[in-house]
């Protein structure tokens, strides 16, 4: 029973979300008084990046399919991975993802910004990749299609999500 226990301690975490008088948002590993409780996953092998995309991917069914755009005739422009507020733990593998359909075409490539940055380790035709560790902070993470030939582009909205690292005094840190 304990070794079962474990096994699900390690692949979920609890973070309670709270906003102070000041209108500043908290998280911790610890409750306080009128904290929300979030649980998130911490592995790719149990939903980590795949679940997220396929959490996009079940809310993008539900919603009406954007009309092409001009000149770059995609139906799907949009990030799948990481989910929006999608909140990462300590070391955690960041799935990237970008929906594309039709597929990218022979003369069009995509630049990736995190934090309005350019990922200069994404290639111009890469469509899916993972982030290094990132520290502990907020992150928004956005694509652009361009058609080298014309110019013209096409972006996907920014998605914010979260990495934190756990407390050394957290149930789920773990001890070198």
């Amino acid at each position: 029973m304990l070794a079962a226990l474990a096994a699900f301690a390690g692949h979920a975490a609890v973070v309670y979300k709270w906003k102070d008088a000041d209108g500043v948002i908290h998280y911790s590993d610890q409750s306080v008084p009128g904290a929300e409780k979030i649980t998130t996953s911490t592995s790719l092998a149990n939903g980590g990046a795949a679940g997220a995309r396929a959490n996009a991917d079940a809310q993008s069914t539900n919603a009406p399919k954007p009309a092409a755009a001009p000149g770059l005739g995609y139906t799907i422009l949009s990030l799948s991975s990481p989910a929006p507020e999608q909140t990462f733990f300590g070391d955690e593998i960041i799935g990237v993802a970008l929906a594309l359909e039709p597929g990218l075409q022979a003369d069009h490539s995509v630049t990736w910004r995190l934090n309005g940055k350019p990922i200069d380790e994404a290639g111009p035709t890469t469509t899916q990749f993972a982030l290094p560790h990132l520290d502990r902070g907020t992150y928004a993470i956005a694509a652009t299609v361009t058609d080298q030939r014309s110019g013209e582009s096409q972006s996907t909205g920014a998605v914010t999500f979260y990495v934190r690292q756990p407390s050394a005094l957290s149930p789920q840190h773990k001890s070198p």
